[in-house]
């Protein structure tokens, strides 16, 4: 019921650096991992929120303008190749990890607002989990399942940046990799975009 491309997808835009993930490394370098996994569930619900929204307005559109979700799904597409791209051009600048003591509130308001959201409803969740209420219930928590380890990843990598133990584990690098895997999956999603038209 759930594809590949769908995990593939999610996983590698919740990995991708943004506002909630340096907020959740921002966490893992002030008060380490145990006191910040507390964050996580502040990320799940505003994803959830987010993305619901998301998917029921762009579904509601949608009954009157058909190409939208396709449209959304090509425009998408090419938003992750901006992404990757930027991502790979600003490896070299640091991350600004030093910021004030991240409190759920903070980290709900950003994720909330993150656009990853909109990508996610538009162009990753399918159209049938708008309609279908086991269908979305199926990948909502498909995708819950997959916070929760990349939340405590990006925890996790805050906290060993802070310490310094591994030498080429940085900002560069992370981005970089996080570039070619987005450069990866914008190929077959715009693919499967240009099939509707």
């Amino acid at each position: 019921m759930i594809s590949w491309i769908f995990v593939g997808l999610v996983a590698a835009l919740l990995l991708t650096p943004g506002p909630t993930n340096t907020l959740l490394a921002s966490s893992g370098i002030q008060m380490g991992v145990r006191r910040s996994i507390k964050l996580i569930p502040a990320e799940a619900i505003g994803y959830i929120i987010a993305i619901s929204t998301w998917g029921m307005m762009i579904d509601h559109v949608a009954k009157t303008f058909a190409l939208l979700p396709t449209i959304l799904k090509l425009l998408s597409a090419f938003y992750i190749l901006y992404l990757a791209i930027k991502l790979w051009r600003t490896a070299d600048i640091e991350l600004n990890l030093n910021q004030p003591t991240i409190r759920p509130r903070e980290l709900f308001c950003a994720t909330l607002l993150n656009p990853k959201a909109l990508l996610f409803a538009s162009a990753i969740f399918p159209a049938s989990a708008w309609i279908n209420m086991q269908t979305y219930l199926v990948h909502i928590l498909a995708f819950l399942a997959m916070i929760l380890p990349i939340a405590v990843f990006w925890i996790f990598i805050g906290s060993l940046l802070a310490s310094n133990k591994i030498y080429w584990l940085n900002a560069r690098n992370l981005q970089r990799t996080a570039s070619l895997v987005l450069v990866s999956f914008s190929i077959p999603l715009s693919y499967s975009a240009i099939l509707k038209f």
